[in-house]
């Protein structure tokens, strides 16, 4: 056996990445560090009450929002994919920081429906300008030997990033306000900005010397080329699922936590045994904020990715993805399962482990069927089922959960039942307002109240459907699987 081949340990694979790697890692983790640090406390910032600094968006306004646009941003990779191989990845980078921290900055300082929509495009547009490259990076930077785990490594970077803007996040907005958290975003953004003008370097990549217009035709024509492999084209859809079961991690359960999870237990427990941790993640009301207990699932990543990332190293793809979306299924259904806050951090330890075990081999498999010269826009292809994922969300995070488990809805129903009538929510008369008065005229306190709309109907009911959307997706796994194998088998004895 030759050195080369031995050389697979830790070690040689650090040893083995260029420094366009690190240089993208790097920057992968500051922009997650913003993308996350808004996008984990979004929905609480849309829906909160105005008294508070929110914008007092129903579920359905934000799910529109959310689910609209972050669906453009999944589907852009597409053409900015095409056009960082034409204009090449540093320009391409540069453009991507410039729209980020204008459309960051600016998102906080807008109000109306149409403006937040506006400003969280132009965010979208950046976003998907950099995504491809910095995958691109990724795959010129590994090999048929290393790249799983070059994946893995990238993966927990962006979990890193993940994990710090939401904690940051967190403990700005208690302390100065929501407009806090827009501004940290943007100087994250400011940070790839100077990393990318004095540090990063062009990487060795085939020239285009087509027209940018003809570069995008032929680059939709690649796509369409590529979708017409059957193969390709089935796992992209069945993934759809995966991702629609993903998504309502940072779509719903922080909104879901924030209107029926105590989580003054929490906290109560980490005093105990951490008081200082317990006094910095403390929020105002006594509790923990939503988003500082969904960031455990980046927590989870950042210090288990690489332990994973070793023992499915030589899974195959497929039987990886599906034993990591299993897994994920579990995590999902017990984090909206009950009220109580310990099973919820247990469900997203679990619901982790499947996204660790599932997400970097689906990325790996992408990488490995990315033709020369092309990587960055068939690394594309990959977010085609995130995309679709996030148009469908709307339905879930939006319509589905205003009629389940809308907390407000909720109770004006059990009011209603009670010939009880309170004034419809608006910048006269808040949501706080609203909980306040709908307590006294039920004769509780808030507290008795959630628990009292929870025991009679059931708002936690909607993990049937996420968890069934994800059982979905195995079934679609497992007979793909079946008549891809079948299909090699009769072409090995044709």
């Amino acid at each position: 056996m030759s050195t080369e081949n031995k050389d697979l340990g830790f070690i040689g694979l650090l040893k083995s990445f260029t420094q366009p790697f690190w240089i993208a890692s790097v920057m992968e983790l500051f922009e997650r560090w913003a993308w996350y640090g808004l996008f984990a406390v979004l929905a609480l910032y849309l829906t909160g009450s105005t008294d508070d600094g929110g914008l007092g968006f129903t579920h359905i306004e934000r799910g529109e929002i959310m689910s609209y646009v972050t669906f453009i941003l999944y589907l852009l990779p597409i053409i900015t994919g095409a056009i960082s191989d034409k204009i090449g990845y540093k320009l391409s980078l540069i453009i991507a920081y410039l729209l980020l921290g204008f459309g960051y900055y600016f998102m906080g300082d807008v109000t109306s429906y149409t403006a937040v929509f506006i400003m969280f495009l132009i965010v979208a547009v950046g976003a998907a300008m950099f995504k491809p490259v910095a995958s691109a990076i990724v795959t010129k930077s590994t090999d048929e030997r290393n790249s799983s785990f070059g994946f893995g490594v990238f993966y927990m970077m962006v979990n890193i990033g993940g994990f710090f803007g939401p904690l940051f996040s967190a403990k700005l907005r208690d302390q100065y306000g929501w407009k806090i958290v827009f501004i940290m975003a943007a100087m994250a953004i400011a940070i790839n900005l100077i990393i990318v003008i004095f540090f990063f370097k062009e990487p060795n990549r085939e020239k285009n010397e087509d027209s940018l217009g003809k570069t995008i035709i032929k680059s939709l024509k690649n796509i369409f080329e590529a979708l017409s492999d059957m193969k390709l084209t089935l796992l992209l859809v069945i993934m759809v699922g995966f991702w629609l079961m993903f998504n309502q991690l940072f779509y719903t359960l922080p909104v879901f936590i924030e209107e029926w999870v105590n989580t003054k237990p929490l906290y109560d427990a980490l005093s105990n045994y951490t008081p200082w941790i317990a006094e910095f993640f403390k929020n105002k009301h006594g509790g923990i904020n939503p988003e500082m207990v969904v960031n455990l699932d980046a927590f989870f990543i950042v210090i288990l990715q690489m332990i994973v990332s070793t023992i499915i190293l030589k899974w195959k793809p497929i039987n990886a993805m599906m034993t990591g979306i299993f897994i994920a299924v579990i995590g999902i259904a017990l984090s909206f399962y009950t009220s109580n806050v310990f099973f919820t951090i247990f469900g997203i330890l679990i619901f982790a482990i499947g996204e660790m075990t599932s997400n970097p081999k689906f990325s790996d498999y992408i990488a490995k069927i990315s033709p020369k010269g092309k990587e960055a826009l068939y690394m594309g292809t990959y977010f085609l089922p995130i995309a679709f994922a996030n148009l469908l969300t709307k339905w879930i995070t939006g319509d589905l959960y205003q009629n389940l488990s809308d907390k407000v809805s909720l109770i004006r129903k059990e009011l209603t039942s009670k010939n009880i009538e309170l004034p419809e929510i608006s910048e006269a008369y808040t949501k706080n307002e609203f909980y306040k008065e709908a307590a006294s005229k039920l004769q509780m306190t808030q507290d008795q109240m959630t628990n009292h709309i929870w025991d009679i109907y059931h708002p936690g009911n909607i993990w049937y459907v996420i968890a069934a959307i994800g059982l979905s997706t195995i079934v679609g796994l497992i007979v793909y699987d079946y008549v891809i194998k079948k299909q090699l088998k009769k072409a090995i004895t044709n």
